[in-house]
């Protein structure tokens, strides 16, 4: 069996030579492998095919890299939410001590990875992210668990975006991942430039409609740290400034918060479309805000509109080009 402990054996799937080197860790599983107590896998499509040309899949399978075998018997919490033991369902092997400790050392090699998001399985008494199942001495299970591995990696990755795979066929919370993936890939980017105070005011200016369209109050008070950035430890504003980024991004848009951005848009337009085309914007945006049309026809519109008449300001915004648009992720929000 392929060693799933050295990372850099399982960079499946590696995007194009163009693209970013966006990497993401993802449990074993959902890539195909074999790897699950019952021997067989959860492979997701759209991660594999999709995500995929775009991705650098580092790949994790918690409970093989303990040493359990494939297959295996079923392991589950146990205790309580807070701080529960990993136990065989059968055999009731304890396997929390030696969980914990791969755990602690797994994500800090992690770490070395420089990861940009993580993907788990949910469920999962290993991965699961929420509501994994904890028995208690009732032996009914209560859905307010947290996969021991998960625990760890979301204790040492704040910042990062990372999402089970069930969660991610709804279209907004989708969008809202894959939007944070290349966020915080630009943003662990430009931390890495040894960035100056003017460097974090263009930074912020080209997401400032992303950051609308997410949390008008992160993107006022990030404004605020922005133009106060000269007067304190420009290391801790750029820290300060990075967790509450990617805070407010973690806030789901709305077609409310994007329609709302759009008219703001339209506003630079004032002056160089004429009454049918403005009103044709306007009509396709309160649509938009009504869920008739999805995002992707504004969207649409204000890209023709910005190729005949030029706004430079606007042309920076990443809220236009978040992502790869063959994504094709806006075409569903």
């Amino acid at each position: 069996m392929e060693n799933l402990s050295d990372p850099g054996k399982n960079n499946l799937f590696p995007p194009p030579p163009d693209e970013p080197q966006i990497r993401v860790g993802i449990s074993s599983c959902l890539l195909g492998m074999e790897v699950r107590y019952d021997g067989g896998h959860k492979h997701d499509s759209f991660l594999t095919q999709t995500l995929g040309r775009y991705f650098q899949w580092i790949s994790v399978c918690p409970e093989v890299e303990i040493g359990m075998s494939v297959p295996r018997e079923n392991i589950r919490l146990v205790g309580t939410a807070a701080n529960p033991r990993l136990i065989g369902a059968k055999s009731a092997t304890d396997y929390t001590a030696r969980m914990k400790t791969y755990a602690r050392e797994r994500v800090e090699k992690l770490a070395q990875s420089e990861l940009h998001a993580y993907i788990l399985k949910k469920d999962s008494p290993s991965c699961g992210m929420e509501r994994v199942r904890v028995y208690g001495p009732s032996e009914i299970p209560t859905r307010d668990g947290v996969g021991m591995y998960a625990r760890a990696l979301l204790e040492k990755f704040p910042l990062m975006p990372i999402e089970e795979e069930g969660r991610l066929n709804d279209p907004r919370l989708r969008e809202n991942f894959i939007e944070r993936v290349f966020a915080y890939y630009r943003l662990t980017e430009f931390l890495k430039s040894a960035p100056r105070p003017g460097d974090l005011v263009k930074f912020h200016t080209r997401h400032k409609l992303t950051l609308m369209s997410h949390s008008p109050k992160h993107y006022r008070e990030l404004g605020q740290l922005v133009a106060g950035a000269g007067k304190s430890r420009f290391d801790a504003v750029l820290a300060e400034y990075a967790a509450q980024f990617m805070a407010g991004l973690k806030i789901n848009a709305t077609p409310r918060k994007h329609a709302n951005v759009l008219y703001h848009v339209m506003g630079y337009f004032k002056k160089t479309l004429d009454s049918a085309d403005r009103q044709e914007m306007a009509a396709l945006i309160e649509q938009y805000r009504q869920q008739f049309i999805p995002l992707v026809v504004p969207i649409t519109l204000v890209k023709h509109h910005l190729r005949r008449c030029p706004v430079p300001w606007m042309e920076e915004q990443v809220y236009l080009n978040p992502y790869p648009g063959e994504l094709m992720l806006r075409n569903f929000v």
